[in-house]
């Protein structure tokens, strides 16, 4: 998203200031072509150094003096894709909320038709003040981009809101506000990760999902302007920003939420690598070594729903359903077998066993088998390119 973006970076006289180097750190190693515009009060934070070194660019925080140009903002506001000011103070808040333009960044920001983010940061009191608040109400009713601030404890000691949210969090909300909203007003349930089928209370059956490729697809849907309902099993990832989610643990949980959730779906993609079978009797105390006197322990197992199953038998002809299957062999003849099985729309397969792809990966390849018989191929790459393809897919088969 960010590859050779214009991104204009404003940073403005806050002790959160700091943050903005990272910031412009991970907008560089997007690809993004980075200017900053500082406010004199900012570089009693920051040295101008720094960001001219990190941004490759020269920074401008004087409009007269730091430019033989003397439309240098115009030139900036017309080349800019997007404009992030993080941190904003109230003061610069209150300036670009009435038009004051009596500075490089105020002046620069009047002119940019480029999207804009307004990241406020400040002492709780100030923020929660009335006039702060309305004025961040009229840049929102304006057009521009709000972004809550977090809270927390504060640089003076207070606590309540007011932080700067992390950088990476900035970054993720730049990239929504850049994407194509091809998906707005659908409504997407996807789901993810492993489920697990307790054993006792220390020992389960389950499978080596990750919950990588289900999280990068809701975050891609998510960003598109889809309004997500993310059902998750166990993962180590958090939870994707914007997005409702449910976690769940057993199929059965998995199968309950999916289906109470399903009516409301647009698009249904179940990426969850689900348990096929689950113990029959699950001991309620710890399976001890001297309660099995020979040394092989036999745990009687009984199949599970088939939650794709069960979707494709209530989906509607308004509804699109995508299933995903990890395959050891057979490829093209095992997922075509799925589709028609299971009453699918699209089915997307991939062999396991490699480690650059599958499970645990942050890459993967996959081949996209569709109801009409087409097919669609997706190398390898990483797993959120894989996620936006696979959408264009969805959308493009939709119509």
């Amino acid at each position: 998203m960010f590859k050779d973006k214009h991104i204009l970076l404003g940073v403005t006289g806050g002790i959160a200031a700091y943050k903005a180097v990272e910031l412009l750190r991970l907008l560089k190693k997007a690809g993004a072509n980075v200017n900053v515009i500082v406010t004199k009060s900012a570089l009693k934070f920051v040295g101008k150094t720094t960001f001219e070194v990190l941004s490759e660019n020269p920074v401008l925080s004087d409009l007269y003096f730091d430019t033989q140009s003397l439309v240098k903002h115009i030139d900036l506001a017309t080349w800019a894709d997007a404009a992030v000011i993080a941190p904003a103070t109230a003061n610069t808040i209150a300036k670009l909320a009435h038009g004051i333009a009596d500075d490089a960044l105020s002046t620069t920001l009047l002119a940019v038709t480029a999207p804009v983010m307004i990241c406020p940061s400040m002492n709780t009191d100030m923020y929660q003040n009335i006039r702060v608040q309305r004025n961040l109400d009229i840049l929102e009713t304006d057009g521009w981009h709000i972004i809550d601030p977090d809270s927390g404890v504060l640089a003076c000691k207070a606590v309540g809101a007011g932080r700067l949210p992390d950088p990476w969090f900035i970054l993720d909300r730049l990239e929504a506000i850049l994407t194509r909203k091809d998906l707005k007003g659908k409504k997407i349930l996807v789901s993810a990760g492993p489920t697990v089928e307790p054993i006792d209370p220390v020992r389960f059956v389950s499978n080596h999902s990750s919950g990588k490729m289900g999280y990068a697809i809701a975050r891609a849907a998510e960003k598109r302007g889809g309004t997500v309902t993310l059902v998750s099993g166990p993962v180590n990832l958090d939870a994707p920003v914007g997005i409702e989610r449910i976690d769940v643990e057993t199929c059965e949980q998995m199968a309950s939420q999916m289906l109470s959730n399903l009516d409301q779906a647009d698009i249904i993609i179940k990426v969850a690598a689900v348990a096929d079978y689950k113990p029959i009797d699950p001991k309620t105390s710890k399976i001890k070594k001297k309660d099995n006197n020979n040394k092989d322990l036999c745990i009687s197992m009984t199949e599970n729903p088939d939650i794709l199953k069960l979707i494709g038998e209530k989906k509607t002809k308004d509804q699109f359903v995508v299933g995903f299957a990890a395959e050891t062999d057979d490829l093209e003849k095992n997922a075509l077998l799925k589709i028609k099985k299971k009453n699918l729309d699209m089915i997307a397969a991939n062999l396991v066993g490699s480690s650059d792809s599958g499970f645990k990966a942050d890459t993967n390849k996959v081949k996209l088998f569709f109801r009409d018989g087409s097919l669609f191929d997706i190398p390898l790459m990483e797993k959120e390119k894989v996620a936006n393809i696979l959408i264009d897919q969805v959308i493009k088969k939709m119509g």
